[in-house]
Order: C-alpha cells, then structure tokens, then sequence
C-alpha cells in the first residue's frame, strides 16, 4: 500500500468517528445549543470529506456545494443563535428598572 492510499484511509476513518460522533450529539443532545454545534461539526466533515475528494480526484468540481453548505451552516447558527436569545429574553423576569422601598 502507497502512502497516499494508507493516508486516504486515515482520512476516512477519522471523518467518519467526526461525522458518527456528531450525529450522537445531534440525537441526544441535550440543549438545542449542543445540537447546533453537533450539527456545524457535521457540515464541516461533510465539506472536509468533499475537500478530500477534490484532492484524491483531481478536480475542483466540488467548491460550488462546499461554498453552499458553509452558506447553509453559517445562515442556520445565526437563526438559532436569534431564537435562543429571543427564548432567554422572554424567560427573564420584567423589571421596570427603579428599585422597589420597602
């Protein structure tokens, strides 16, 4: 076996811990913070395992669903982000800011 093969192979493996690890996360949890993250982690091996591709194949064919998924990560943490702010913000109790005598 080749170096470049016995690397591939080492490639391979890690992405897929990377990638069945994440989906543990996304399924269990428990925050949908943990999950967003999990899901990120699961983007970027997929776009890592693409990256790997182009560079075993030769070719550039993959930048386009690459450029696509990282647009799609990035637009998806900033939603969560929005909505788990906006949660915490309704959680909190409202004060009208004076402080109360006794």
């Amino acid at each position: 076996m080749t170096f470049e093969v016995t690397m591939f192979i080492a490639i391979g493996i890690g992405l897929t811990f990377t990638a069945l690890a994440a989906l543990v996360r996304i399924v269990r949890g428990p925050t949908i913070l943990d999950r967003m993250v999990a899901s990120d982690v699961l983007l970027t091996t997929v776009i890592l395992a693409l990256g790997a591709d182009m560079v075993a194949r030769g070719h550039t064919d993959s930048i386009p669903i690459m450029v696509a998924i990282a647009a799609t990560a990035t637009f998806a943490t900033i939603v969560v982000a929005r909505y788990v702010k906006r949660r915490s913000e309704q959680d909190l109790p409202e004060t009208t800011g004076e402080a109360e005598h006794v």
